[in-house]
């Protein structure tokens, strides 16, 4: 038996090393290695039908990179939502509109690789299926397989859109609606402007989420209508609601990343900042005083100093170098060289 242990743990090291050995990156190397994978399983339709069923709120933040995706990942976010606002907070546009499928397939991959644990939900961008049912299952299919995507995002204000829909469910991609503020219709609905306000347009949202539902969504966004309205259409769907500026009535909650950390602190982004949106911190001040303080102290000298410069040359083969930099005729180098070592060693 004591034998059999023995043969066990040799066995465990052989396979650990064996592994360490065919990694393609080295244990030691500038940036430290490969790095643990997070464990945690994806959340699934049925988890978020779970939470729904509860009452417990579902938590969703857009991301629109790998850093972006490991921070949602870490926080538990429960959706991550590849926004084609992108569009606005990354690619600095005025409107969700110039984003195409292309660019949205860049970012969708780059999340894929960073978030491991919230279900991932990708934008449909304006062009991209309003033509027909297949064009809209075709774009739906890329984001799938060529973003890495769980499913799909795509605004619903009217009937086609509800078919687009309605035919992505049925080639059994799931999907998330999204009603009132439809930033993709600003060419019809006169700009950002918040819906709902009025009779008409209350009966409306609350139609076209039901249509939604009916096509077969299992979830949908509610963007800027009042809270009443929200409130209404929340009670009378079977599926979860997501508030975008639409009160605390909904099933869960969706902000873009950039505008809760308080990212960008530039007069563009400032005027398209909606008003809804509550800033969880400054982050933009502190990359702000960060960029400062580098440009001072390059500018000054003082970076890097020893604590920066971490590598190393033994005293032969410094002064090794020196003589080879000599016998190639190259004397300035050498003094730089040698003017180099001798100024690490004062400051260490």
């Amino acid at each position: 038996m004591a034998f059999l242990t023995r043969f066990s743990k040799a066995s465990s090291l052989a396979r650990s090393c064996l592994s360490r050995c065919m990694s393609h990156v080295p244990e030691n190397t500038v940036y430290g290695g490969p790095k643990p994978q997070n464990t945690d399983q994806r959340v699934t339709l049925n988890q978020l039908r779970q939470k729904y069923r509860k009452g417990e709120p579902i938590t969703v933040v857009t991301a629109y990179d790998y850093p972006s995706a490991v921070h949602l990942d870490t926080a538990g976010i429960d959706i991550c939502l590849v926004g084609d606002s992108a569009s606005m907070v990354v690619h600095g546009h005025d409107t969700t509109l110039p984003i195409s499928l292309e660019e949205m397939l860049v970012h969708c991959r780059a999340v894929a690789r960073g978030a491991k644990r919230p279900l991932l939900v990708g934008d449909l961008p304006f062009g991209t299926y309003e033509t027909s049912t297949s064009q809209a299952v075709d774009t739906a299919v890329r984001v799938l397989k060529e973003g890495g995507m769980d499913a799909i995002k795509l605004e619903g204000g009217s009937s086609a859109r509800i078919t687009a829909a309605k035919a992505i469910v049925e080639a059994g991609i799931a999907v998330i609606g999204h009603v009132g503020l439809t930033p993709q219709a600003i060419s019809v609905l006169g700009g950002f402007r918040p819906q709902g306000k009025n009779v008409a347009s209350a009966v409306k949202v609350l139609e076209t989420a039901m249509a939604l539902q009916e096509a077969g969504c299992f979830s949908v966004v509610l963007e800027c209508v009042p809270p009443p309205v929200a409130a209404a259409a929340t009670a009378a769907l079977r599926i979860p609601t997501i508030g975008i500026g639409a009160g605390p009535f909904c099933s869960g909650q969706v902000l873009v990343y950039h505008d809760l950390l308080g990212m960008l602190q530039h007069p563009h982004h400032a005027k398209v900042t909606p008003k809804f949106c509550k800033q969880y911190a400054r982050v933009g001040d502190v990359i702000n005083k960060a960029l400062l303080e580098y440009k001072e102290e390059v500018t000054n000298g003082s970076f890097p100093g020893p604590s920066h410069s971490p590598y190393k040359m033994n005293t032969n083969d410094v002064n090794g170098f020196f003589e080879e930099l000599e016998k190639l005729g190259l004397d300035k180098a050498a003094s730089a060289a040698n003017a180099a070592a001798e100024k690490m060693n004062t400051a260490q």
